[in-house]
């Protein structure tokens, strides 16, 4: 800094004359001069005070007063380590920082900070104590903190960091999914990040549906898997980071519903007209399997379709031959649909014959062969009383 002149005064002679000596030129200051000493800059190199004894002797007529000495004193400018710039996440505890380094014995500080939004003061002394980094913004928030040192009342060079608060992303929800054993579930992908370049960890806590306990990025389509006879459902957590903040996790749950299957009904064979007994389905692998079939001729008196079991019926057939009609029974669990199982319903026709003539013999006579004859149905066979 400059220095103010200095004036010498205070002698009731006139024309007097000073004449001075510097003992210390480091400061800035001339070895001599003649005069008051105007102002100067003063400097020091070093690292502690420097002290010049400035000699001031008058002169007045040819005749030399008492020399007077005074003292100039040059603190030097403290210099610190420029602080390391600091980046945390919002809802973080940062560590202290401290200011070291000090190039002066007992500088002192003072700070001050361009954005309070970050859950620091706008400016305080000394070191900076742990604070909670906040940011409820989605994208980082940089405030820039300026520390000025000070040691003997004299200001050093402010120094500047920086400290950057990333926000806490998050991200949609991902719905849940049920799939049936067998089925290819689509692609799931994470959508609705509240901070640009947000990525992605999961993990799965069950990985017999055929997903592996963990990844990163989206979930690829898969093959689901479930080889119980009870539905399969599979915890995924997802957690999303961005700017190496962690944000708050998400989970769903992936539900493999398993293939249900049933004891294939054993094949029906009856006349015409008569009653067939109800068909019941059973030895579900599922519990809760609902049964839907189909018939390929209704004209066994059976219709073209139902749900459930097959009630009792009365067997038609009008023709000559017998008419088989194949049921396929398809059974459904969860909305699941299992294997299709098939069976058969034959009717047979009603056979009828040409009614023999009556006879007529007499005693002794040899009554010719009566063959029954005239048959509806290939195959008849007779027997008589």
């Amino acid at each position: 800094l400059n220095t103010s002149a200095v004036n010498f005064s205070g002698n009731n002679i006139s024309g007097v004359v000073y004449n001075w000596t510097n003992n210390k030129t480091s400061i800035g200051l001339a070895a001599s001069g003649s005069g008051n000493i105007s102002s100067f800059k003063a400097l020091n190199s070093t690292n502690s005070r420097v002290v010049a004894t400035i000699t001031v002797t008058p002169t007045a007529n040819g005749c030399t007063g008492t020399p007077k000495t005074f003292k100039i004193n040059v603190d030097p400018t403290t210099s610190f380590t420029k602080p390391v710039d600091v980046i945390v996440c919002d809802g973080v505890n940062t560590s202290a920082i401290n200011f070291t380094g000090a190039s002066v014995t007992g500088t002192t500080y003072s700070w001050i900070n361009s954005n309070t939004s970050i859950g620091l003061a706008a400016s305080g002394n000394g070191n900076i104590s742990s604070f909670n980094a906040t940011n409820t913004s989605n994208a980082p928030i940089i405030a820039t903190i300026t520390v000025t040192p000070t040691a003997n009342n004299c200001v050093g060079t402010p120094q500047t960091f920086k400290i950057t608060v990333n926000p806490t992303t998050s991200f949609t929800k991902p719905s849940d999914v049920v799939a049936c054993n067998s089925d290819t579930v689509s692609a799931i992908n994470f959508a609705g990040a509240s901070v640009s370049g947000t990525t992605y960890t999961w993990t799965n806590n069950t990985t017999s549906i055929g997903l592996a306990a963990s990844g990163n990025g989206n979930i690829s389509s898969f093959n689901a898997t479930n080889t119980s006879n009870a539905p399969v459902i599979a915890t995924i957590t997802v957690t999303p980071t961005a700017n190496n903040c962690v944000g708050t996790p998400q989970t769903f749950t992936i539900t493999v519903n398993p293939t249900t299957t049933f004891t294939k009904p054993a094949d029906v064979v009856a006349c015409n007209s008569e009653a067939i007994s109800a068909i019941n389905f059973t030895g579900a692998s599922v519990t809760g399997t609902t049964f839907t079939w189909t018939s390929n001729n209704t004209s066994i008196g059976l219709a073209a379709s139902g749900n459930g079991n097959i009630s009792s019926l009365n067997a038609t057939n009008t023709t000559n031959a017998p008419i088989i009609a194949t049921i396929t029974v398809t059974p459904t669990a969860n909305n699941c649909v299992g294997s299709p199982q098939t069976f058969k319903i034959t009717v047979n026709p009603t056979t009828t014959l040409t009614k023999p003539a009556d006879l007529v013999a007499c005693n002794s006579e040899a009554i010719s062969a009566i063959n029954f004859t005239g048959a509806t149905v290939t195959g008849t066979t007779y027997s008589w009383t």
